[in-house]
């Protein structure tokens, strides 16, 4: 009797939840009928299909590919349109009012709260208009002394690990762009390059993997749930770490800014020259004059300067050197253009001026990023319903922006797989349409720091390039693609280093 009475009780849940999963497919099919779907399974929908990080590129290509175009998916009942044309994504990004990142992002709370990233409404306006003079061209400039520091000493780890034969060489850079945006974000460093096991990098490493466990795990990604697993136990210490650094540094500046802001001359060294400010100095300055402005919000956007400027940017450095090492004859290009900069002196370190004078290289990132586009996909949330094309998108609904297969559209780069930086050169460019190039994402929401990203990735290559000659690696090396907040390699990058000089 017993066992009958938990049988009635399971089929009647699951009855339930099926009934409410068709009628919530049936009412957004009932708005979006006309956009394709593959095959669907009861309660799951195309779930199944998007289970690994391994497959999930792949699998929207695939799609992308025998839809010719746009299509939708559903995840339980949940739709996910994916629109890779350029006046669609113009559509989506130009909106004013399609501003909030889909439900993923809300993974990052514990780690970012309400940053710049994951923020949206008067919040997000507010707080992108604070943090837009950190990346004035002053500071920009400034920003060029702490790249060739820390790319210094990338160069000696790579030198000593060459010897090796051939190396991942993300890991490497990671620690690299690590040092970097801890100095310019908050004017400290966590020595990652001399210190490959430090709790900081292990912990940072802790969080991107558990942003990616909770995208793909329904359970993990059911926030009650969540709170009993091991995952969030995970979290939670690796929370304690960065936060606690973080916090730590934040208290000693306030500390160090209440004790200077009074006098006039606190802006300038003892040889009366401009102190360098961080990201968090700019912070600590407008919540002098905004008190609603508190230190959980200057937490929260240096962590989020943090997350946002430290993995992205190992990757997309990462897969340059992948991209030089494949094309020779643009690798030399590239070096050529090194030497008509540097002259005689290969060694010195980079100036603002000699990175403004690097078109090339410059070009050359341009095209890995979108041979290898970084961030593959951006989503939104449609919380009003939008008309798009005569078809209304109903609210929530996440409408995913192809960034990968936009820049692999033959109808936009002919011959798209072939590495041809010379596509990017502005005299044979042809369009200065910003839809087709969005490797930083494009409108209202696009990245506040690409400047600074691109200074940073011309000078670290410009200094790897000048010391080694980059090769293919020995076996030869096919990437696995590995979709987490960004595009990663599941087997490295590997390549050969061979010094120069």
């Amino acid at each position: 009797m017993i066992l009958e009475c938990i049988a009635l009780l399971i089929l009647s849940v699951l009855g339930i939840w099926l009934t409410y999963w068709f009628l919530r497919v049936w009412h957004f099919e009932r708005y979006l009928k006309g956009i394709p779907h593959p095959p669907l399974i009861p309660l799951v929908g195309n779930a199944m299909e998007f289970a690994s990080s391994i497959t999930i590129l792949s699998t929207v290509m695939k799609y992308h590919r025998k839809y010719k175009g746009n299509f939708k998916i559903y995840v339980g009942s949940q739709p996910f349109l994916f629109f890779s044309e350029t006046k669609d994504i113009a559509f989506i990004l130009t909106s004013t009012t399609m501003l909030r990142k889909s439900d993923p992002y809300r993974f990052l709370h514990n780690w970012l709260g309400t940053g710049l990233l994951t923020s949206w409404g008067d919040k997000w306006r507010k707080h992108r208009k604070i943090i837009t003079p950190a990346f004035h061209f002053q500071i920009l400039e400034e920003s060029v002394d702490v790249f060739n520091s820390a790319g210094n000493i990338l160069i000696t780890k790579l030198t000593e690990e060459s010897k090796k034969g051939s190396i991942d060489v993300y890991p490497f850079v990671a620690r690299c762009t690590l040092d970097i945006i801890c100095e310019t974000a908050m004017g400290t460093t966590v020595d990652a390059q001399n210190d490959p096991n430090s709790q900081y990098m292990d912990s940072v490493n802790v969080l991107l993997g558990v942003l990616v466990d909770r995208t793909l795990s329904p359970l993990l990604g059911n926030d009650l749930l969540y709170r009993f697993s091991r995952t969030y136990q995970r979290e939670q210490q690796a929370l304690k770490v960065v936060h606690g650094y973080s916090k730590s540094v934040i208290n000693k500046k306030m500390e160090e800014f209440e004790r200077t802001r009074v006098k006039e001359e606190s802006s300038v060294d003892n040889l009366g020259i401009k102190k360098k400010k961080a990201l968090l100095d700019l912070l600590l300055e407008y919540a002098a004059k905004d008190p609603a402005f508190n230190f959980e919000d200057i937490c929260q956007e240096v962590d989020t300067f943090m997350f946002e400027g430290h993995d992205t940017t190992a990757t997309s450095i990462s897969f340059a050197l992948f991209s030089l090492a494949a094309n020779p004859e643009v690798q030399e290009t590239a070096f050529a253009e090194q030497k008509e900069i540097f002259i005689t002196d290969m060694q010195r370190p980079a100036a603002f001026e000699d990175l403004k004078k690097m078109l090339y290289l410059k070009m050359v990132i341009m095209e890995s990023l979108r041979t290898y586009t970084t961030i593959p996909v951006y989503a939104r949330a449609i919380d009003e319903v939008v008309d798009w094309n005569d078809v209304l998108i109903p609210k929530h609904t996440v409408v995913n922006l192809n960034a990968y297969a936009l820049h692999h559209d033959p109808n936009v780069y002919p011959n798209p797989e072939k590495f041809d930086p010379e596509r990017f050169n502005s005299d044979t460019l042809g369009t200065n349409n910003p839809f087709v190039f969005v490797p930083f994402s494009a409108g209202p929401r696009n990245c506040i720091g690409q400047k600074f990203a691109m200074l940073q990735m011309q000078c670290i290559l410009s200094i790897i390039l000048r010391s080694f000659e980059i090769r293919p690696a020995v076996p030869e090396h096919k990437i696995i693609f590995r979709t987490e907040a960004v595009l990663k390699s599941d087997n490295g990058v590997v390549v050969k280093l061979v010094k120069r000089h």
